[in-house]
């Protein structure tokens, strides 16, 4: 086991200090869809708090290490309802309960949730987990859409309905035996989303007047898309009719949980909270049963991505992710939205070139308002750098490939050598069939554009360059022509130019089309880099140079230009 997560506890992650086959589709839909009226409009602020069973239902049990790990993070990020288990269901979650229970490890500010079926002995197994917790919730479930109650249950209507009450009943009166205790109570109709809503309206009224729910003692009725059946806002006009007509509706706190049967868990989730919803249970990256639950991460984030604090730190989501890979034994998907190793990266060459101009316009503009093409959200928020957020493989484009010069080398190319560059990098990438890094970039460069400068056919064995009393440039060299070498001299308005002319009189006409010169960093021992594009023998070709001396990298860059035309 890392080292991070001995003993239990995920050392690394730490709070901010400021807070089927394929045959067609025989199920039915939900049994009765509620009237539609357009829903008030809500605000943020009625946001209820996210929920997330740690460790539960993995590719293998957690053990109490593992568990431990999980708790200690979503209470790192700020989680204030945990579902801690299933403590009826096997010793595993059981001793965990009571391991909470023991440490005094749930802070004064976090309620813990257990789950419970609506069976005696395994409510009375349920009370006994928690005996000793401060604060906790109590969640009841049974399904109740009518494929469960006829073919599992074996019940009809009125006999589910009586064995929920009795269940509630029993919740009832052990929580009246602990007074010092705040136990609260949760109701979950499964299978809500295929049952029908006046039925589901029926037992919980039933339960809120049972359980004697009132705005400082409110309870939860969770309403399940346990399978998902059907689109996002036949989920939401169902979640809208129980707000809409729930007794006691101040007394109540609307719950949903989404599952992710059709891959749009989110989206039933952010419907559901605009049709009245006030709280959410899902879990970090959409573990669950089957395609799993509703994705607290993703749907936290979509909020940030809006302006909306989802008051959940996420500033270091890749040690988030690496915790919950760790514990639930199952990996996160490099696309996965928002936490995957891909999810700010871009390989298409016109999405890297607006990324590359967003970022330049978000250092001039400052930092208090994100906008940058393609990127959501600015990656630092959730703890990535910018490195990855370009790389470049044979689909990629001069913008990227610039980006990553400049950013990684300090090596801002003119547009024109950009695409000339591109075209060499599409060549080799090709070629490869690989991704190239900043380092491949950089070696290509420079084999490419710095290397003819320094040798090749034409090489300058030594040179000097003044200027005249007249004002003109005078440029005196050695030069190598393949087996030749010879004594020349050049004047022109300025010592590149000048050089021209010494090469003329070697008989190598240039003309320089295009020139530019920058500094690769601050300070005065900071190399520059200069880049030449010349006509050579009727072809155009590009140069470039590097030295702490502007004119050494001017010169460089013409001899480099030359070279890559003869």
């Amino acid at each position: 086991m890392p080292s991070e997560y001995a003993g239990g506890t995920c050392r690394r992650f730490r709070a901010r200090a400021d807070r089927p086959s394929w045959p067609p589709v025989r199920s039915g839909r939900p049994a009765r869809r509620p009237p539609r009226r357009p829903p008030r409009r809500r605000g943020p602020g009625r946001r209820g708090p996210c929920h997330h069973g740690p460790a539960r239902r993995c590719a293998g049990r957690a053990g109490p290490p593992d568990r431990s790990a999980m708790f200690d993070l979503l209470v790192a990020m700020g989680f204030k309802e945990i579902e801690i288990g299933y403590p009826s269901a096997s010793r595993t979650d059981f001793d965990f309960v009571r391991h909470l229970v023991e440490t005094g490890a749930v802070p004064d500010d976090v309620t813990v949730v257990v789950f419970t079926p609506a069976k005696p002995d395994l409510i009375d197994r349920t009370f006994e987990s928690i005996a000793g917790m401060a604060r906790a919730v109590v969640h009841l479930y049974i399904p109740t859409a009518p494929v469960w109650r006829e073919v599992v249950l074996g019940r009809s209507r009125a006999e589910v309905h009586a064995v929920v009450r009795d269940a509630a009943t029993r919740m009832e009166r052990l929580a009246q035996a602990r007074p010092g205790a705040d136990i609260r109570f949760e109701f979950s109709p499964e299978v809500f989303i295929l049952t029908e809503p006046d039925y589901v309206l029926e037992v919980c009224d039933s339960l809120t007047e049972l359980w004697d729910a009132s705005p400082d003692r409110p309870v939860i009725h969770n309403l399940p898309a346990t399978v998902e059946i059907a689109t996002p806002n036949v989920y939401a006009d169902q979640i809208e009719y129980m707000h809409r007509h729930l007794a006691r509706r101040d007394s109540v706190i609307l719950s949903v949980h989404p599952h992710n049967d059709r891959g749009t868990g989110v989206a039933c989730a952010e419907l559901a909270v605009l049709a009245g919803a006030q709280r959410v249970e899902g879990c970090l990256f959409g573990n669950g049963e089957r395609t799993g639950n509703v994705d607290l991460v993703n749907l936290a984030l979509n909020l940030h991505a809006q302006g909306v604090d989802p008051m959940i730190d996420f500033s270091d989501i890749d040690e988030i992710r690496r915790t919950v890979e760790h514990c639930n034994r199952l990996p996160v998907a490099p696309r996965h939205p928002y936490g995957g190793d891909l999810v700010y990266t871009a390989f298409s060459g016109t999405h890297q070139d607006a990324i590359s101009k967003g970022f330049t316009h978000h250092a001039r503009t400052g930092p208090d308002r994100w906008e940058v093409p393609y990127l959501p959200i600015d990656p630092a928020d959730v703890g990535r750098t910018y490195e990855a957020v370009i790389r470049v493989n044979s689909q990629s484009g001069k913008g990227g490939i610039a980006h990553l010069l400049r950013s990684n080398y300090g090596v801002d190319l003119p547009d024109r050598l950009r695409a000339d560059f591109s075209r060499t990098v599409q060549a080799a990438t090709d070629d490869s069939g690989l991704e190239a890094s900043p380092k491949d970039l950089w070696e290509l460069f420079e084999a490419t554009y710095l290397s003819p400068g320094l040798d090749g056919e034409v090489a300058l064995t030594s040179w000097s360059a003044q200027r005249t009393p007249g004002g003109e440039h005078r440029f005196v060299c050695t030069l190598r022509v393949g087996e030749r070498e010879g004594d020349y001299e050049g004047t022109g308005n300025g010592p590149v130019s000048a050089f021209t002319h010494a090469l003329a009189a070697a008989g190598i006409e240039v003309d320089i089309v295009d020139f530019a010169e920058h500094a690769t960093g601050a300070g005065q021992g900071s190399p520059a880099m200069a880049y030449v594009e010349c006509r050579v023998g009727g072809v155009q070709r590009w140069g470039a140079g590097q030295d702490t001396s502007v004119l050494t990298a001017s010169i460089l860059a013409v001899l480099s230009a030359v070279n890559r035309g003869v």
